[in-house]
């Protein structure tokens, strides 16, 4: 995606070229198959990508109509993403791959994504872990190239402001525990650390992934006519079941009053 500076001029694309590199390769394998599961089961008639273009991060969804926003080719839609151009309580899904952390102000578009979203709508972003050897890799020196340029969130405060705006996060993980090596045979010879990063230091991934939900407090969500008849077909068995139970009961009560 492209970046905004601080006087509001768009920069060249750095993370999408990054990816392109056996390291960024190997990541992007991870991530997109992570995208491909967790959004497998969100439903509903419109997803959003926002940034990263040319990777497709909706591969998995099965919602229909799918739009890719960003600044620049190839997207579908230009515009920026703190000023997203959907009426609110439009979109079913967002998904923010690596879009945060390469932003001056994240806060907008964050609000922007809460807007747009319906209620119930669902959130997908990852972002590297500041407390992994990603982090390590980027606070040693080497903040003047991508990614290691961009402004690593923590987990806990991507989570409060989401909390603040009003999401409620339903899952996620972390991935990526392999040194960041530039070299691809390194990369195979310490590929044994994703499964032990999971068992020994789940923490220390270099990306994480979290999904989160909109919630509207006091919004009560209507369903189909349908749908509420074959919930109560499904419930009714349970309901005349217990009803016999409470009339057993009470005739047990009864007999033993009479004696």
């Amino acid at each position: 995606m492209a970046a905004l500076n601080h006087h509001g001029d768009l920069s060249p694309p750095t993370i999408a070229d990054w990816l392109e590199t056996p390291l960024g390769q190997y990541l992007l394998r991870r991530e997109l198959a992570w995208y491909e599961t967790a959004i497998s089961d969100i439903f509903g008639f419109h997803a959003l990508q926002i940034g990263l273009p040319s990777f497709d991060f909706l591969a998995g969804s099965r919602i229909t109509a799918k739009h890719l926003l960003d600044l620049d080719e190839p997207a579908h839609v230009y515009a920026d993403p703190a000023y997203l151009p959907f009426p609110e309580n439009s979109i079913d899904l967002i998904v923010l791959p690596h879009v945060l952390e390469f932003s001056d102000n994240p806060h907008p578009i964050l609000r922007e994504a809460y807007r747009v979203l319906r209620p119930e709508g669902q959130i997908v972003i990852s972002g590297f872990n500041p407390f992994s050897l990603f982090g390590t890799k980027r606070y040693f020196g080497r903040g003047s190239t991508p990614p290691w340029n961009g402004n690593f969130i923590t987990l806990y405060r991507l989570k409060d402001w989401l909390t603040l705006l009003g999401f409620d996060a339903v899952g996620g993980r972390f991935d990526c525990y392999i040194p960041p090596f530039t070299q691809d045979k390194w990369l195979r010879r310490f590929s044994f650390f994703e499964k032990t990063g999971d068992r020994w230091w789940p923490l220390t991934g270099g990306v994480y992934y979290l999904r989160a939900t909109k919630k509207v407090i006091g919004m009560r969500l209507l369903t189909p006519a349908w749908e509420r008849r074959e919930r109560r077909k499904a419930l009714a068995p349970a309901a005349r079941a217990r009803e016999g139970l409470t009339t057993m009961h009470r005739q047990d009560t009864a007999s033993t009053l009479d004696r």
